[in-house]
C-alpha cells in the first residue's frame, strides 16, 4: 500500500470515528444523564402526574425532574397537558416519538442486570476468600 493510499484508509477509518462519535454525542445530549430514561420508563407504566414520576424516579429532586421534563418535552418525547378547571391538573404524555427508544431501554436493562450480577459475584466471591 502507498502513502496516499494509506491517507485514505485512515481519513475513511477517522471520518467513521467521527461519525460514531457524534452520533453518540447526539443521543447522550437528547437522553444522557442520570433520570431522562427513567422518566420515560416511569411513564410508559403509567405515571403521568409530577408526584407520580417523583415518586417512582427513586431520589429525584424536584427542582431536577422539572428541568429534566422540559428537556424530554424540548427533544420531541412528552408533551406536558394542563387542564382548565379547579384544580388544574398538569399531566405528562408520553409521544410516538418515545418509543424509538424502546430497544435502547431493552438493551441497558439487560446490560444492566448482567451487570449486577457480575458485581454481586464478584463481591460474594471476594468475601468468601477474605473469611478462608
Amino acid at each position: 500500500m502507498d502513502h496516499t493510499e494509506e491517507l485514505i484508509k485512515n481519513k475513511e477509518f477517522t471520518d467513521e470515528c467521527h461519525k460514531i462519535l457524534n452520533a453518540m454525542a447526539d443521543a447522550l445530549y437528547a437522553v444522557g444523564g442520570k433520570w431522562k430514561l427513567m422518566i420515560i420508563i416511569a411513564m410508559a407504566r403509567g405515571n403521568n402526574r409530577f408526584t407520580e414520576l417523583q415518586r417512582q424516579v427513586k431520589g429525584i429532586s424536584a427542582r431536577v425532574l422539572s428541568s429534566e421534563l422540559k428537556e424530554l418535552e424540548m427533544n420531541g418525547f412528552i408533551i406536558k397537558k394542563v387542564s382548565v378547571g379547579y384544580p388544574v391538573m398538569i399531566e405528562y404524555e408520553l409521544l410516538p416519538y418515545s418509543y424509538t427508544l424502546e430497544k435502547v431501554i431493552g438493551a441497558m436493562t439487560e446490560w444492566g442486570i448482567q451487570h449486577r450480577q457480575k458485581i454481586k459475584s464478584e463481591m460474594s466471591s471476594k468475601t468468601a476468600e477474605e473469611q478462608s
